[in-house]
């Protein structure tokens, strides 16, 4: 029998697991930062109605219990900040610190070591200049844009060279690139200004052997070849009401794993009944042939009952052959 990392690894590539699980067990790295908090505190298990600074400069308020905070101020909403503007350092031990901590709690066993990126260059963007601002830019400043966008990524190899550092065999990269009806950004315009970007750091971690996840919600039929070129090993969330999911196992198999496919509508209203018959569903369509682990497609709290009959399906069902619902 194949262990959790082995069976993981042949799924990934399209090899012969043994059954679909659920994701890849991760012991996650995160730098100070990554998660939007700040150097005097912040961050988002604040109080509601908390506001902070983050590492970047922008500014959060904390306005749901459960629910990430908001950026309400962008520090780069002017170009003519862009002068005087303070880069983050990878290297500042404030930021930096708390990945050789993390990796002093790594057990290894069943479990990758991996680092995060989160918001890794159109979000982490966005929340510097602002959404609409930056969408601008891209055509009124282009130059102001690509300077934005590879300061950023200038930052992600510099927190990747300490992830490298301490031997991290999986990257989770993420940027939500799609609404629910189509690509929130024109896909040429992400390939001329965010594809060179991406690059620099995928092609940093496909050199060392590392596998790299990627997140990016919506609609995003239209990026699946730039994430297939750029070197993406596991796309998720996959999500069910945004995109025709039988399209993209065909386009992605043997080619790029694929994470999620049971709808957040499902798993929150229920019955047991409709969960059961769709994670059925998605095993046959999504996993017949390896590359996929079966997930919601969205993380967020969930009834228990409605919990507790997607992993009871997916643990029964989810070995070996697979056989088609019915």
């Amino acid at each position: 029998m194949l262990n959790a990392r082995d069976n993981a690894i042949q799924t990934i590539r399209f090899g012969k697991p043994e059954y679909v699980a659920s994701g890849l067990s991760v012991h996650q790295l995160c730098y100070h930062g990554c998660n939007h908090e700040g150097y005097d505190g912040g961050g988002h298990e604040c109080a509601i109605g908390s506001q902070w600074v983050d590492i970047w400069g922008t500014r959060w308020h904390k306005e749901h219990a459960g629910v990430m905070g908001f950026p309400r101020g962008n520090p780069l909403a002017d170009v003519s900040a862009l002068a005087s503007y303070r880069w983050p350092n990878p290297d500042d031990q404030r930021i930096c610190e708390s990945i050789y901590r993390g990796r002093k709690d790594f057990q290894g066993g069943d479990q990758f070591l991996g680092g995060s990126h989160r918001d890794t260059l159109w979000e982490k963007a966005y929340m510097l200049v602002g959404m609409e601002n930056m969408m601008v830019y891209l055509h009124e400043e282009p130059g102001f844009a690509r300077e934005v966008l590879g300061r950023i990524m200038d930052f992600q190899l510099g927190i990747a060279r300490h992830y490298l550092s301490v031997g991290i065999e999986v990257a989770g990269l993420g940027d939500d690139l799609g609404t629910q009806l189509g690509p929130l950004l024109s896909p040429d315009l992400v390939r001329e200004f965010f594809v060179p970007q991406y690059r620099r750091l995928f092609d940093l971690y496909k050199s060392q052997g590392v596998i790299i996840g990627f997140h990016s919600c919506g609609c995003i039929g239209a990026f699946l070849d730039m994430w297939m070129e750029l070197g993406v090993d596991v796309l998720n969330p996959i999500q069910v009401t945004a995109n025709d999911l039988g399209a993209l196992r065909e386009k992605t198999a043997g080619r790029m794993s694929l994470q999620g496919g049971i709808s957040t509508v499902t798993m929150v209203n229920g019955p047991v009944e409709a969960i059961e018959g769709e994670v059925r569903e998605r095993l046959w369509q999504l996993g017949r042939n390896g590359g996929y682990f079966c997930a919601p497609d969205q993380g967020m709290p969930w009834p228990a009952a409605h919990w507790d009959a997607y992993r009871r399906t997916l643990d029964k069902h989810g070995r070996y052959p697979l056989r088609p619902e019915g």
